[in-house]
């Protein structure tokens, strides 16, 4: 994958660059702005990008202001947004145009090598790679959906693990059930929610949104 890293602290820039390519991912650029950022994700449309919340010149959310924009220029275009702490406002906003395509995560699972290079990973092919915390804080404060009162127990739970970009191979494990299992209750959960018979990375990511975007 070609990806572009936009961090201002050196030493987590440095680290997420030598990490990325220890996977055999090129980093095509680097940025240290919100300004820098935007222009990096124009010129070179990146695979994936990595891109932190609060970068300079003030140190608020000029990295999600970058990703937002290209976005709107580019739909689709793959961002794994990182952040500090969970902040609502950020992670709807990213979820706000309904494409594909988007992660938010702590910084601190940067540290989990795998759960990091997965979720780029995830992203890049349209997917989502939501931090379990920025789930939580979402729905914490979130009305009810109709589509989604619509759906039973473990269906729900099924979602919000999907959600997270597990497969239905990693949501059987995490809740002791068999794939085939999974892979009914998905089903099923795809037609409560309204979604039609699509590509299936095409239906979870529109109901991973459904679950997440709630007004």
């Amino acid at each position: 994958m070609r990806i572009l890293v936009a961090e201002d602290l050196y030493l987590l820039r440095d680290g997420m660059v030598r990490l990325i390519e220890a996977y055999g991912h090129q980093v095509v650029a680097t940025a240290t702005t919100g300004p820098e950022t935007l222009d990096a994700l124009r010129t070179w449309r990146p695979d994936v990008s990595v891109i932190d919340v609060r970068m300079p010149p003030d140190q608020s959310d000029e990295g999600l202001r970058a990703a937002l924009a290209a976005r709107s220029e580019m739909p689709g275009l793959p961002v794994l947004i990182l952040s500090q702490h969970v902040e609502q406002l950020y992670a709807r906003e990213l979820l706000a145009d309904s494409a594909g395509g988007v992660g938010y995560l702590l910084k601190e699972s940067v540290f989990d090598a795998d759960q990091f290079i997965n979720a780029l990973e995830r992203v890049a092919g349209g997917g989502t790679a939501m931090d379990p915390a920025v789930i939580a804080k979402l729905l914490s404060s979130s009305s009810p959906n109709r589509g989604l009162e619509r759906l039973a127990e473990r269906e729900y739970s099924v979602l919000a693990l999907m959600a997270e970009g597990l497969s239905n191979q990693a949501i059987g494990r995490r809740l002791f059930l068999s794939e085939s299992a999974i892979s009914k209750y998905t089903t099923s959960m795809f037609g409560k929610l309204g979604i039609s018979d699509d590509d299936d990375t095409n239906r979870r990511v529109r109901a991973v949104l459904t679950y997440l975007n709630k007004p």
